[in-house]
């Protein structure tokens, strides 16, 4: 006799709708005033700067499109929606900032052998603009970082900018007070690691979530040793945890129990500890009474 409950809750998620339109705006708007203002200067670097913020309001879209997609109902055809938008956004969000470090690292290797003249006034206005522009849009996305890889790649491109403006406007009123040049790739360097550093995260977590891998929030272990822990349970195997979006956990299992339940009260009472527990949103359980021979696809899973 098998018994099978599917539960699955449904929290609630921050809308970031409003924060993406804002940020958007901002930063397309910034855009055009780099590019102007690249032009009227003569600025190699505004210019460069002003593509490069168009593919962070690309990694914006990228981000808000992805939210929008989850969002959706689940249909006949696609059962859980389109919830993995999200992780496949947050791995593009990821390869942008990559991207995006391998372009300032070349920049500034080639200012190591070709320095850039003194940075103007303009140039040093222009990126303090964008400093306060990218912050404030980075804090749009501040309280969802931690929960969210999705919105912790759109909070990493923006606070990637802030970082890249800030140096812009240290470097240039370093290289304009005191004239020296090899300042300006040292920062940007700098800027470089920390920016990998940060990506990096957002990297290995989006692609462990790509392939099904056990969220890093969950302990697989410590959820093993839940079920099993469970009175009447003599065995598990075929344990599975994934994420479905990049805020939702699921997981399915077979449990052996030589007497099941006479209700699903047992089901369901473990469906709430997994959710309260582990961030578990749905969960899939298999009660089983172990008189067959079932065969376990995973021997790290299993357990009699």
């Amino acid at each position: 006799m098998n018994r099978e409950v599917d539960h699955h809750h449904h929290h609630a998620t921050p809308n970031y709708n409003r924060a993406f339109a804002i940020g958007v705006v901002l930063n397309v708007g910034f855009v055009v005033v780099e590019a102007v203002f690249g032009l009227l200067a003569d600025s190699l670097a505004l210019l460069t700067d002003a593509g490069h913020n168009l593919s962070d309001v690309l990694g914006l879209l990228l981000a808000w499109g992805a939210s929008a997609l989850a969002a959706r109902r689940p249909s006949a055809r696609r059962t859980y929606g389109y919830s993995r938008a999200t992780i496949l956004a947050s791995l593009a969000s990821g390869l942008l900032l990559f991207g995006a470090i391998g372009a300032i690292a070349w920049e500034a290797v080639g200012r190591f052998v070709a320095p850039v003249e003194p940075a103007g006034l303009t140039i040093m206005w222009v990126a303090g603009v964008g400093v306060v522009i990218n912050t404030a849009t980075a804090l749009l996305f501040f309280s969802g970082k931690d929960h969210d890889l999705n919105i912790r790649g759109a909070y990493l491109h923006m606070a990637a900018d802030a970082a890249v403006s800030l140096g812009v406007v240290l470097s240039g009123a370093v290289i304009w007070r005191y004239g020296l040049n090899w300042v300006d790739p040292v920062i940007s360097l700098v800027i470089v690691v920390v920016i990998f550093l940060s990506t990096w995260d957002l990297m290995r977590d989006s692609l462990n979530l790509a392939v099904d891998a056990v969220p890093r929030k969950v302990d697989p272990d410590e959820v093993r040793q839940y079920l099993l822990e469970q009175p009447g349970v003599s065995g598990m195997h075929d344990l599975h945890i994934w994420a479905m979006s990049t805020t939702d956990t699921a997981l399915t299992t077979h449990l052996v129990m030589p007497e099941p339940p006479p209700d699903d009260a047992f089901l369901h009472g473990i469906a709430q500890v997994l959710h309260q527990r582990f961030h578990i949103d749905h969960a899939t359980i298999q009660v089983e009474r172990g008189d067959d021979s079932a065969e376990c696809q995973q021997e790290i899973h299993c357990a009699h």
